[in-house]
């Protein structure tokens, strides 16, 4: 790291109006022991805060306020960020191909009036009074249990998410039991029995965007056998594409949906089941975003298993293109 930090006064950057030379020299030496980063990248950060900075280069006989440090700052090109999920952990070969498929594939939906679905689910939320980060306005302290240990929380809520892409409509699913295929399957069609349809009359297919694992895993038989008996209780084909390995941040519910709703509950203790669903379903942006909320108390069973027969008769329709991630379900009796 001590290259990157003293090259940025090598190369000629502006000087703070109220620093000498030695005050920048001074600051080159305090950040070249405290900066960290990665050094095949550009980036590179400092975890001293400005009054500690300013501390340091008094010790160093050179005394300034923290405006100057924020000035010093500003001239090295130092700003506050926060760090962002942005690089995959892994690349498959097939990843850009894939991408660009269901590109493909959304803007035929779109354009034939069919919905297109993205699905996923958030992480458990423990009921009861337990710290979420972020602050409210309030009148007293807020205070909840000192320790997180879910096995002290009243019920562990499940948020399954559908995202309508066409509409910019998102709808929360808050299950009870276990995430399960069978609970994302009954998710998908209890939305479309009871808003889909209707907003959709005419729709003769479904596109439904998912990830590689999870509940809906692209592995796993009994997603593809609960998918199955949707597809025949729905009376309507649902086509799935799976996004690749390592790239569920591309699922559109990741960053049109998930985000809003979490923001919308920052610092909200979950109390009740009622309060997860009216701070979910307050859930807006200035885009339009809207957002419904359902409760799905069903008990699911984990660990199960397609049946043989499901096995051997492999209704599912498989693409030519990488059919491991692109098939349809279609009812069987179509």
């Amino acid at each position: 790291m001590r290259p990157s930090v003293a090259s940025e006064k090598k190369g000629g950057r502006k000087k703070a109006s109220t620093a000498m030379p030695q005050l920048e020299d001074n600051f080159v030496e305090v950040l070249i022991d405290h900066t960290a980063g990665d050094p095949t990248d550009d980036v590179i950060w400092t975890h001293l805060t400005q009054l500690e900075i300013a501390d340091r280069l008094a010790e160093r006989q050179t005394p300034v306020s923290t405006a100057v440090v924020r000035q010093l700052l500003k001239d090295f090109d130092f700003s506050k960020r926060q760090a962002q999920k942005k690089r995959s952990m892994g690349h498959h070969p097939d990843r850009n191909a894939q991408f660009e498929y269901i590109a493909q594939l959304k803007q035929e939906y779109l354009e034939a009036g069919n919905p297109v679905i993205s699905m996923d689910s958030k992480s458990k939320e423990p009921l009861g009074n337990f710290f979420r980060a972020g602050r409210l306005y309030s009148k007293g302290v807020l205070e909840t249990y000192d320790h997180d240990f879910r096995s002290q929380a009243d019920a562990l809520v499940i948020p399954h998410g559908l995202y309508d892409v066409a509409r910019n409509v998102g709808h929360i699913t808050l299950g009870l039991s276990h995430d399960t295929s069978e609970f994302a399957c009954d998710s998908l069609g209890r939305w479309w029995g009871r808003s889909g349809h209707r907003v959709y009359p005419d729709a003769d297919m479904m596109l439904l965007l998912c990830d590689c694992g999870g509940s809906n895993s692209y592995r796993h038989y009994i997603f593809k056998e609960d998918l199955q008996r949707l597809v025949n209780s729905l009376g309507i084909p649902i086509r799935v594409a799976h996004y690749p390995p390592y790239c569920s941040k591309h699922n559109p519910i990741e960053h049109r949906l998930f985000p809003h709703v979490t923001r919308a509950c920052r610092g909200v203790i979950f109390h009740t089941l009622e309060i997860v669903k009216r701070f979910i379903s307050k859930t807006s942006t200035r885009g339009g975003l809207r957002v419904t909320v359902s409760v799905l108390d069903k008990l699911y069973e984990t660990k199960r298993k397609a049946t043989e027969e499901f096995k051997k008769a492999m209704p599912i329709l498989f693409d030519d293109f990488l059919p491991d991630w692109n098939y349809i379900a279609v009812p069987d009796y179509l």
